[in-house]
């Protein structure tokens, strides 16, 4: 064969099995990038790509496997082919054309695995690697009927040399695992939100409901219940006259106590079904009280009211008191933050201060949640045994508070910002605990507060 037909066939060999490289490296990379949300959604609308892509998903690791022997193979082609007859049809064609005779064969090597490198690095690793990343889900589709059939006639070859990797795994006290975790954890949830939050492509609203919703798994019936000093309860003994006088006033569902124990629950539809409340209890209309620990968290809360179909749960502490009572509205308000109902028509929010030489001021509720907090002043606040901002105050306190306290706190700096400073301003008390609370937040140097 003629120096010219050799150096045809060389290239013609390296492309034709460098894009033999290309295809199994898009396989591997695709088959790891693409969304799995979105590859089960459209298996679910019959889609049958994204069918065949979603068993080749969940096997990652076989998948894995069976890229890497075709990338193997196909590389081990490239330089078998790229001397014998690249280099040797380069060898005798620089022969010819006048370079000393034993020059020729090394220098015709040295071309040819420079070729062979270039055209696999560029056209067999880069290109496809680059276009499955970013289109992974169309190079899915695209490779998903000729990737099956691969697996499935190299599939005992692939089988056998993973098996072996995974021994060699264990020898070494390594766990073998045959899929990739793609989910993201909450932490990473909430940091892409306030990523998101931070170049705006997130609107304040929506970047709150988000949060609710993701911290709700997390929260438990002591954050969200209403607390026992807010709590109206009635003696299992009272007349249900002068229950029906607490309910004209107050809430339409009490908590019924027999020395200190939950016995019931008295509603305002029992109380109207009695012909004569006078010469009745509250303990005989009763109904079975649902009952959580106050450490219960806020999904299971909801089962617990979905199974006998209540909206009402009795909280108790670890010692087996009544610690608070929690609503379906008080689990919907950590959803979608403050309802207005008959008895709150008014939603209690923080309300927007002028406070000079402040970053942020706020008067607030001393029973708003640390949480909500920490969502309007875009800061973290000091870790600690208290649920409110009423708690936080009192437990730098150390002790009762009284009206016109102040508290400061010197706050850690979010992301690269300068580090902040919290006064906390006791308004009003109610309770033995503040009613009313100024939040001024200052980035950078001391705040100084009037008194």
């Amino acid at each position: 064969m003629s120096a010219a037909a050799d150096i045809a066939l060389g290239v013609l060999v390296i492309v034709v099995v460098t894009a033999g490289t290309g295809y199994f490296v898009a396989q591997q990379f695709c088959y790891t990038a693409v969304d799995r949300s979105r590859v089960r959604a459209g298996s679910a609308r019959g889609d049958r790509a994204m069918t065949r892509v979603a068993r080749i998903t969940e096997r990652t690791s076989f998948t894995l496997s069976g890229a890497q022997l075709g990338i193997t193979v196909t590389t081990l082609v490239v330089g078998f082919a790229a001397e014998p007859l690249l280099g040797s049809g380069l060898g005798r064609a620089l022969g010819a054309a006048g370079l000393p005779e034993g020059a020729g064969p090394a220098v015709g090597a040295a071309l040819a695995l420079s070729f062979s490198t270039v055209v696999q690095m560029v056209f067999g690793e880069l290109l496809p690697k680059n276009l499955a990343i970013a289109r992974p889900e169309p190079v899915a589709r695209a490779l998903s009927w000729s990737a099956r059939l691969y697996l499935v006639l190299f599939g005992w070859l692939v089988r056998l040399f993973d098996r072996a990797a995974g021994l060699l795994l264990r020898l070494v006290g390594v766990e073998h695992r045959e899929d990739v975790d793609s989910s993201a954890t909450p932490d990473d949830l909430s940091h892409i939100l306030a990523e998101s939050r931070r170049s705006g492509d997130l609107s304040p609203q929506l970047y709150t409901q988000l949060t609710r919703a993701l911290e709700f798994h997390e929260r438990t019936a002591e954050h969200a219940m209403t607390p026992r000093a807010a709590v109206h309860t009635v003696g299992a003994g009272e007349p249900l006259e002068r229950v029906v006088a607490h309910m004209a006033r107050a809430r339409s569902r009490f908590p019924v106590l027999r020395e200190g124990d939950v016995a019931g629950v008295v509603c305002l539809r029992d109380v109207l079904a009695v012909p004569d409340p006078g010469s009745t209890r509250a303990e005989e209309i009763a109904r079975p009280a649902v009952l959580v620990p106050a450490s219960l968290e806020l999904p299971e809360v909801l089962a617990h009211l979905r199974g006998p179909g209540e909206e009402f749960a009795c909280v108790l502490d670890e010692y087996g008191g009544l610690a608070g009572v929690l609503t379906l509205e008080d689990l919907a308000e950590e959803l979608v933050g403050e309802i207005a109902d008959e008895f709150t028509p008014e939603p209690v929010t923080a309300a927007p201060l002028v406070r000079p030489g402040f970053h942020g001021a706020y008067r607030v509720p001393g029973s708003l949640h640390i949480d909500e907090a920490e969502r309007l002043l875009g800061q973290a606040l000091p870790p600690g045994r208290h649920e409110t901002v009423g708690g936080l105050a009192v437990q730098h306190l150390h002790r009762l508070p009284r009206a016109g306290d102040q508290v400061r706190l010197e706050l850690e700096g979010t992301g690269d910002g300068p580090p902040a400073e919290l006064v906390l301003v006791v308004e009003t008390v109610e309770h033995h605990v503040p009613g009313t609370v100024e939040l001024l937040l200052r980035r950078g140097d001391r705040a100084e507060v009037g008194a």
